[in-house]
């Protein structure tokens, strides 16, 4: 067992949890029960002597469970004669006139009734094709059976989860968000942690007078300068950040309105969609949002548009805030625009959509000024008088100042306030995580709808809280937040995983169920390496010690296996622990945690303009991120938050995160602007601007590209890029790979899909298996690199009959594998919108030299910015930038010289590593270079 890592004085040191509820022996079973056992006992040992003596025989191992589907089946008639007996016994005999119909002895009409029985239990038993993705995947990635629900399970649905609903603390103040957006068009919503903000939202909205489908008068901006009456509306999108928010949150309301998923709502993510024209809410990522701009600058569909999430400020949000502010003052006036955020960012936001900002920015900065003046005369009354020091005097020290403070935050929590509560032996973190304050001056639960614009006295007691009547309306509404206890490391930990793995074990054996742990980590390598290593450990736990569900969230987890997290554990006395990306630090709600471990990390992209290269980093999270973390130990009741670093530690973090579109390559929404229409980009409306030479240098690799002619303005290569769900190098590629010179789409599709999925090829420990691990893949190595090896490996696996064994054989998951496929189909369609069938004919039946060549020139066509050439030194350095690089060890390339590189992506751990490496040679760099993108 790991070694503990904090000193609460609570964990108990025998291997026994502290306060663990032992259940009562269980009743002694009946004859029956008995019975049933043995009977079960004996089909199984058949079925395993059937296995074991086809194994001999060198047949497939897999027998069919014929004898227990017949012994199913054979219950199943029998319940089906029992249930026409009784319905037969309590029903009248039938009339005289039937019976004489008949022959005088009714047998053809009870035949006819079986008939229909029959006919009625083939029609339940019958499978809805389309809802084959409502339900999880199975661990092979094949798509488990679409149950037929029928209306009245839906209702009773409905009526099971609607005291959920009215419990929320968003519930009470739905006629206040209906009433504001009657009067105003913009709505900045401060929701806090637990409020039901983006589940109810859309419900709340959708039945309102301004939601029905209308005629309105448009200007199309084709040319002729005309206006033209098209319908509008009907729909209500509500974009995510994360793909794995939009089809949780889908499923939830549609279970909450009593609907199947895909009709009334449905959602809409990058290779998988699940809406229809009945669709009146749809859920769906910022990125999708764009996509969907792009066929319909003006977003005729919708009624209004739902950001949630804005605090996470990601490219996709940023980009969808400055389009909807030009269509709600331009051409979709009556547009309703609901921006949601749960930090305080939501008074720049609001600013932001103000129609006069000038005069909302003077307001702000004159109330402001009498604020200050308010606080300046309250010091000068307090050092006057002695009221302060007596009540800071009467509180006891250490502790015991802590245990006053807890008690009076209680009582606010009674209230309905939210409040995290911090370590009792460290409160002054504790008074910086309390709950923020109200956007705009606004009282809780009231919405800002204008004024007297009479300006008050500064001495008046309401003056500061004196909305501002503009164009957007603020509105704030409380979470459902219990206290929350912060302990922090007694030092520094050099190795958070390891840090984690033992605080996770400390809490097990210390704290009493219920009460799930939730881990934060950076990736999906970091979160299967803890996996691996607390199921490990739990295999020693004593017997009487609860068990551990250990389960893994990100973004690229099939939906089926994201799903497990947010279903109790299969076991009354079992501790769930979830290992999770950020994806759970505010996107989605893992119900049962009481305890979260902080790394305080996250995995973010930074890009150096100056060198052109965009690397992934793992780096300190912000105190809003830290705060959020926190915050979901109490979302059902007091919980603890144990956060690996110090509080000095903690000091030193930054206040907010720095919004993506300022850390990253601006290329991909370069691209996104110009498509849409933005030629300018320097002047578009963003809530951040980045900087000029950001801007530049993404025109720049857009030229390089060929997206853009000489003047800067989008061509029609560039409007082919935009309309694909990838980046604009990927994009790129395919492009060139569907041209009739290159005839390479397919394996270009197959490489691209497989760069889609993380961690495909696993790492075992021990030095035994990494040897088994080398022989067994030296079947798929290419001496040209990474990329035509993973070409191999996709073609390898698809020729198996046993897919699963000779992935396991090969260390190669299954799992990845199956997500590839699925990536790889969508992909297919989405291209062959764009070109001729013709390129999707045939894959290749084998990878010669001279169809890797051509696979490796159309990536050096997306990817001419991401090649190094080999220096005297032995080094590589970077094309553009003439950076040091090294090949990371996970390549087939790692130790080798070759002329020239091209890779996927840059890395920075403990040095420069390209990852994702195929060799080229520097007269195809050459020819790139030279002819650009072209």
């Amino acid at each position: 067992m790991p070694e503990f890592l904090f000193d609460d004085g609570l964990t108990s040191t025998k291997p026994v949890p502290a306060n663990i509820f032992t259940p009562p022996p269980p009743p002694p079973k009946s004859k029956r029960q008995e019975r049933k056992e043995r009977k079960k006992a004996e089909w199984e040992g058949k079925i395993r002597l059937r296995e074991a003596q086809r194994a001999a025989e060198g047949l497939p191992a897999h027998v069919p469970d014929t004898e227990v589907d017949f012994l199913k089946k054979k219950k199943k008639r029998q319940r089906e004669t029992q249930q026409q007996q009784q319905q037969s016994q309590q029903s009248p005999p039938p009339p005289p006139a039937t019976m004489s119909q008949n022959g005088g002895d009714g047998k053809k009409a009870r035949n006819g009734n079986h008939e229909e029985e029959q006919a009625n239990v083939k029609k339940r038993r019958k499978i809805d094709a389309g809802n084959g993705n409502e339900f999880p995947l199975l661990d092979g990635g094949v798509p488990g059976p679409a149950i037929q629900i029928h209306q009245g399970q839906l209702k009773a649905q409905v009526a099971r989860l609607r005291p959920l609903r009215v419990n929320l603390p968003i519930w009470e103040h739905q006629g206040d968000i209906r009433a504001a957006l009657r009067e105003k068009d913009v709505l900045v919503m401060l929701g806090e942690t637990g409020s039901g903000k983006s589940t109810q939202i859309g419900q709340f909205l959708v039945n309102q007078k301004w939601m029905d489908r209308r005629k309105v008068s448009i200007t199309m901006g084709d040319g002729d300068g005309r206006d033209r009456e098209v319908m509008v509306g009907g729909c209500i999108a509500i974009t995510q950040p994360r793909r794995v928010a939009a089809i949780n949150l889908a499923r939830r309301v549609a279970q909450e309105m009593g609907c199947h998923l895909g009709d009334e709502v449905g959602y809409s993510v990058r290779f998988d969609n699940k809406s229809s024209e009945k669709t009146r809410i749809k859920f769906l990522t910022d990125g999708m949002l764009l996509q969907e701009m792009l066929h319909d600058p003006l977003l005729r569909r919708y009624s209004a548009v739902v950001v949630d999430e804005a605090h996470e400020r990601t490219v996709g949000t940023d980009l969808v805030m400055g389009f909807l502010r030009g269509l709600v003052y331009g051409k979709r006036k009556g547009l309703k625009v609901i921006v949601m955020s749960a930090t305080l960012e939501v008074e720049k936001m609001a600013l932001f959509f103000e129609k006069d900002r000038e005069g909302a920015l003077a307001f702000i900065k004159a109330k402001e000024e009498r604020r200050k003046g308010k606080e300046r005369r309250k010091v000068v009354e307090v050092n006057g008088g002695t009221n302060g020091k007596v009540a800071h005097e009467e509180l006891p020290n250490g502790i015991e100042e802590g245990k006053h403070k807890k008690k009076k935050k209680k009582g606010k929590q009674d209230a309905g306030a939210p409040r995290i509560n911090g370590n009792p032996y460290d409160r002054k973190s504790d008074d910086k995580d309390s709950s923020p304050p109200l956007v705009n001056g606004d009282r809780k639960g009231s919405v800002e709808e204008g004024g007297s614009s009479n300006e008050r006295s500064p001495e008046g007691p309401d003056s500061e809280d004196e909305p501002y009547d503009g164009t957007v309306a603020a509105f704030t509404v409380p979470g459902r937040q219990f206290p929350v206890e912060i302990y922090y490391a007694p030092e520094s930990v050099a190795d958070y995983v390891d840090a984690a793995l033992r605080t996770v074990f400390q809490l097990h054996y210390g704290q009493p169920l219920p009460g799930d742990i939730l881990v934060f980590l950076t990736g999906q390598e970091e979160i299967e390496a803890l996996q691996k290593l607390i199921q490990d450990y739990a295999e020693s736990m004593d017997k009487n010690v609860p068990k551990i569900l250990v389960l893994p969230l990100y973004s690229a987890l099939p939906p089926g296996l994201q799903q497990r997290v947010f279903q109790p554990a299969y076991e009354k006395n079992m501790r769930k622990v979830i290992l999770s990306t950020n994806i759970a630090e505010t996107s989605v709600t893992v119900p049962g945690v009481r305890h979260v471990v902080d790394c305080g990390k996250v995995k973010t992209k930074q890009y150096r303009p100056k060198i052109g290269l965009e690397s992934l980093l793992i780096t300190p999270v912000s105190k809003s991120s830290a705060l959020q973390r926190t915050g979901r130990a109490g979302r059902e009741a007091a919980g603890k938050c144990y956060r690996l670093y110090t509080e000095p530690d903690f000091i030193k973090l930054a206040e907010v995160t720095v919004p993506e579109i300022l850390r990253c390559d601006v290329a991909s929404s370069i691209l996104t602007l110009k498509a849409r229409g933005q030629e300018d980009v320097l002047s578009f409306d963003y809530l951040d601007s980045p900087g000029r030479d950001a801007l530049g240098r993404g025109l720049e690799h857009l030229y390089t590209l060929g997206a853009l002619d000489n003047s800067g303005r989008i061509n029609e290569l560039g409007h082919k890029m935009a309309k694909l769900p990838l980046v604009p190098a990927l994009a790129r590629v395919l492009i060139a790979a569907a041209e009739p010179a290159m005839d390479c789409l397919h394996e270009a599709i197959d490489i691209i899909a497989a760069l889609s999925v993380e961690n495909i090829l696993l790492t075992p420990t021990g030095d035994e298996k990494r040897e088994q691990m080398e022989g067994e893949r030296k079947e798929f190595d290419r001496r040209e690199g990474d990329h035509i090896m993973l070409l191999t490996l996709v073609r390898e696996y698809e020729s198996q009959s046993q897919k699963k064994t000779w992935a396991e054989k090969h260390f190669v998951s299954h799992r990845a594998m199956q997500n590839l496929l699925d990536v790889r189909k969508q992909l297919k369609q989405y291209t062959t919108r764009l070109t001729s069938t013709s390129s999707l004919s045939t894959p290749a039946t084998v990878i010669t030299p001279d169809l890797a060549t051509r696979i490796l020139k159309c990536f050096l066509k997306g990817f001419l910015h991401n090649t190094a050439r080999l220096v005297p030194d032995g080094s590589y350095r970077t094309v553009v930038g003439n950076q040091v690089v090294a090949i990371h060890p996970s390549s087939v390339l790692f130790g080798k010289k070759v002329e020239a590189i091209v890779y996927h992506e840059f890395v920075y751990t403990t040095r420069a590593f390209a990852r994702g490496v195929s060799a080229v040679e520097m007269g195809w760099v050459g020819e790139g270079l030279v002819g650009g993108g072209s």
